[in-house]
């Protein structure tokens, strides 16, 4: 039997999702007990009972100054401009990716510049957004969105653009106008790869928006991490990193959910 023809069951497959977070973890708890067994108060990798006090003064404590739950807070800040950013860069994504799928005059004018845009690093015109929009919210969700949208808008393009040219010329010999094929033809079959390339750019979007938060903000958990990294407390800093990270896993299955709930037979065609 060939190796690429072996699928594991079910108790294999719950095995082998399992065994890289047992291996990290299994990692971490012998690096730290190494660690405190050399100095009781490194910490680089701090022991179990000091994430979870880290994590109850964060997250259940109110804090003395501010009469806030710091993580909460925290959490709602970043969650805001997060979801206004990828708000904003899904909608340009949207029209413009279809504008340029099924317009070859719209094709050949935005087409090479979305791509120069979308080749520009994104962090090096966080200075500049600063200098023109100033230190508050809509830098911050500027950066998502220049960060984000044009990669979503060649993926759609391209996706409105290798759709099968029949689909076109059957709406066409139905005496379809253009406005009514971009909406009843190629806008359903490009919805379900919107949420799709949403998805992929989860990752990058936090990654823009930790980058603004650490350089000008005043809360945010990239905002916390940087402040408390002065005081190498990794206590902290690891909690609000896994939290981050559960975040993003959550949005991902939510929006994986919707686009099955939504476009079910996307999932038909994904299992082709």
């Amino acid at each position: 039997m060939r190796w690429i023809n072996a699928h594991p069951g079910n108790g294999a497959r719950l095995t082998l999702v399992l065994l890289p977070f047992v291996l990290v973890l299994g990692a971490y708890m012998i690096g730290s007990a190494e660690r405190l067994a050399e100095n009781p108060n490194d910490k680089l990798l701090p022991g179990f009972a000091t994430l979870w006090e880290a994590i109850n003064r964060m997250a259940f404590t109110a804090d003395v100054r501010t009469g806030e739950y710091l993580l909460w807070s925290d959490t709602w800040a970043s969650l805001w401009r997060l979801f206004i950013g990828l708000g904003i860069a899904t909608s340009i994504a949207l029209l413009l990716g279809l504008v340029i799928g099924i317009l070859p005059y719209a094709r050949a004018a935005l087409s090479p510049f979305i791509g120069a845009i979308s080749m520009v690093p994104p962090l090096a015109l966080l200075p500049i957004l600063f200098i023109l929009m100033g230190l508050g919210e809509a830098s911050k969700i500027a950066l998502i969105v220049i960060g984000v949208a044009p990669i979503m808008i060649r993926d759609l393009a391209l996706t409105a653009f290798s759709l099968p040219r029949e689909m076109i010329v059957k709406a066409e010999t139905l005496s379809a106008s253009s406005w009514q094929i971009a909406l009843r033809v190629v806008l359903p079959q490009i919805l379900p790869r919107l949420i799709t390339t949403l998805r992929l750019q989860l990752g990058p979007a936090w990654l823009f928006l930790i980058a603004a938060e650490a350089i000008s903000s005043d809360s945010g958990l990239g905002y916390r991490i940087f402040l408390v990294r002065r005081y190498l407390s990794m206590d902290v800093i690891f909690p609000y990193v896994l939290w981050i990270t559960l975040l993003a896993i959550l949005t991902d299955i939510l929006l994986d959910r919707l686009r099955i709930a939504f476009f079910p037979w996307s999932e038909l065609e994904k299992g082709k």
